[in-house]
Formats: structure tokens, sequence, C-alpha cells
């Protein structure tokens, strides 16, 4: 078994901690302009950034004909206008919030939906960390004969 397949696993969690960590920044923003006329509550879809950062999006399910974007500097932007392959977001991915209701300075931040939506990412990082946490260990005991 080659090492890559051993820390197959363990790269993918890994770039999902990384965006996991940028959703709690976009949240953490948006909670703390709750109060600011005009401000619009920033996310990103998740599952399609993580698609990016793997590289699914890009891969077997790519158009025929379709050629990827070779990027010469880590400062370039990926062709999906995703994560650029280093797992931090660029503006392309992350999108407004659809306003619900409607407040009298504009602002579309719901305190709420933020908090939980705070919270949710926080248990599901924390799984994240487990989960490599788990994983390093099982690596570092079978290396270990035990």
């Amino acid at each position: 078994m080659s090492a890559s397949r051993l820390t197959e696993s363990i790269d993918f969690h890994g770039r999902a901690l990384l965006l996991r960590a940028e959703r709690q920044k976009v949240i953490a923003g948006n909670i703390a302009n709750a109060d600011t006329p005009r401000f619009a509550a920033r996310d990103f879809d998740f599952k399609a950034a993580l698609a990016d950062a793997t590289g699914e999006r890009n891969g077997a399910a790519a158009a025929p004909g379709a050629q990827a974007v070779a990027t010469t500097h880590p400062g370039h932007l990926g062709g999906a206008g995703g994560t650029g392959g280093g797992g931090r977001l660029d503006s392309t991915v992350q999108k407004y919030r659809v306003t619900e209701q409607p407040s009298l300075d504009a602002n579309n931040v719901d305190l709420d939906r933020e908090r939980a939506n705070f919270a949710d990412n926080a248990v599901r990082y924390e799984a994240g960390l487990r989960f490599i946490n788990g994983s390093v260990r099982t690596l570092l005991s079978a290396i270990r004969g035990e």
C-alpha cells in the first residue's frame, strides 16, 4: 500500500478543515457587522467549495473537450473560480445571502441564523479534527506494531 493511499483521507479532511475555518471567518464577519447599515451577509456552498479544493469538480466530471487552467503562481485563481488549490476561498465563491426579512437600514444579517451556522460549523470543524487525530493515532499504532 502506498503512502499516498494512507494519507489520502487525512489530506481530504485537512482541506475540509481549511474550508471550515474560512467559513467560520465569513460567519464571524456577518455577526460582527449585524448593526452595520446596508451590510449584506455572505456565505458559500461548502460542498461545492470542497469539491473545488479536492479537484473532484475538475476531474472526471469535466465536460468533453474542457481543459484545466494551469496556475503558475500560488496567488493565481483556479480555473473553476474556487479555492485556487490552496484551500482559501476567493471572493468569487462567496455569495450574498437572500434577505428573508428586510430591515430599515438594509442590513440582512439574521443573528439567530448566523449563530446557528456558527455553532454547526464549529461542531463540524471539531469532528474533522477528531477524525484526523484518530486516523493519525491509527497510523502510528500500525507503524509501531501495536
